[in-house]
């Protein structure tokens, strides 16, 4: 599998989070980072997630897309989206539930506007490793927002988090 990376594009208001690879968010603060830059923004109206290059995507990662789910949509009131095609992926994020909190879009259903803030250039994310305490602290915060999405999800994650906690 090829490592993971994670592009970034804007273009008026609208931002493009493509991912790459195996993609694995544990050490990544800068994601959080671009997370709190991206909803500072006055111009801010959609966001899209683009998993078409993405060979994996782990449990951290989720946790982190759904954080941003739930922030836009109380503080933005909008759905961002999943462009995907995998079918391993598709049911990853199907088993996750989530579907109640993204819309799951194919390249045949993706809006205009979104097209166009996909083709601007986009830049790779620099991810450089955290300590071992704020990445302990992102993997538990991830999962947590994982737990509250469905039972399933808390019955899947609790003894982890249980684990890290205690750790």
């Amino acid at each position: 599998m090829q490592p993971g990376q994670i592009l970034v594009a804007d273009h008026d208001g609208v931002y493009v989070i493509k991912m790459e690879g195996d993609v694995r968010l544990t050490l990544c603060v800068s994601f959080d980072q671009f997370i709190d830059t991206m909803f500072s923004r006055d111009d801010f109206r959609a966001i899209m997630f683009d998993l078409t290059a993405a060979e994996a995507v782990d449990s951290t990662t989720l946790g982190l897309m759904a954080k941003i789910a739930i922030l836009a949509m109380e503080r933005k009131q909008l759905r961002p989206m999943i462009l995907s095609e995998s079918a391993g992926i598709n049911r990853t994020l199907d088993c996750m539930g989530f579907a109640e909190i993204f819309d799951i879009v194919s390249t045949e259903t993706l809006p205009d506007y979104v097209n166009k803030a996909a083709q601007h250039q986009a830049s790779v994310l620099d991810c450089p490793v955290a300590d071992e305490a704020q990445a302990k602290q992102r993997v538990i915060e991830a999962h947590r927002i994982l737990m509250d999405l469905n039972d399933k999800n808390r019955e899947t994650f609790q003894d982890l988090v249980k684990t890290l906690e205690n750790d």
